[in-house]
C-alpha cells in the first residue's frame, strides 16, 4: 500500500503536470463564458485532485501514495503558477486572460461578442441584472475573466449584482 519507487513517483508527477497544463490550456481556449465564476486555477485543481484521489482509491494499478503524489504535485504547480502570475503580468495574461469589452457607448462590439461566444440574449440578461433595460443605456459592458459581465451605465455607477450570469444561462 505504501510501496512506491522513486521512478514511479517521478512518472506520476510528470504525468500530473502534463495533464494540468493540457486541461489549463483547454479551459483557456474554451473561453471565459464556460468557466463561470471559478478561476481556471480553481477548476483545474478541483477536477484533477478528484480524479487523482478517485484513481488512488479504486484503480487496480494506482496506490494511495500515488494519488497523494499527484495531489501534492497539482497543489504545488498551482501555487507556483499563482505566485508567478502575481509577479509577471504577461504570465497572468496567458493563464487567466483579460477582460473583453462587449459594449461601448451604447454600441455592441460584434466581433468581441462572437469571439467570446456571447449572444445578444445573454448580454441583455446581464444588463437586466444590473437594472439596465436597453443597450443604448450602457456606457460600457465588460466580460470579466471570471465569466461575469460588468455593466457601467452612463454616469459610471454600477448596481451590485447578487446573482452571477452563469446561473441565467441554464434557465
Amino acid at each position: 500500500m505504501f510501496n512506491l519507487s522513486l521512478s514511479s513517483a517521478i512518472g506520476i508527477t510528470l504525468r500530473t503536470l502534463i495533464i494540468y497544463i493540457v486541461i489549463l490550456a483547454g479551459l483557456r481556449l474554451s473561453g471565459k463564458r464556460e468557466v463561470g465564476q471559478m478561476t481556471v486555477f480553481d477548476l483545474v485543481v478541483l477536477l484533477l485532485i478528484s480524479n487523482a484521489v478517485q484513481n488512488a482509491m479504486i484503480g487496480p494499478d494506482t496506490s494511495l501514495v500515488g494519488g497523494i503524489v499527484a495531489a501534492v504535485a497539482l497543489l504545488l504547480v498551482n501555487a507556483v503558477l499563482a505566485r508567478l502570475s502575481l509577479s509577471w503580468p504577461r504570465l497572468r495574461h496567458v493563464v487567466e486572460g483579460t477582460p473583453t469589452l462587449l459594449v461601448l457607448h451604447g454600441d455592441i462590439i460584434e466581433s468581441h461578442m462572437r469571439k467570446e461566444g456571447i449572444d445578444e440574449g445573454t448580454l441583455l440578461a446581464a444588463l437586466r441584472e444590473h437594472g439596465v433595460d436597453k443597450i443604448a443605456d450602457v456606457e460600457m459592458a465588460v466580460l470579466e475573466i471570471d465569466g461575469s459581465i460588468s455593466v457601467v451605465p452612463p454616469g459610471g455607477i454600477s448596481a451590485h449584482v447578487k446573482k452571477p450570469l452563469k446561473y441565467l444561462r441554464h434557465q
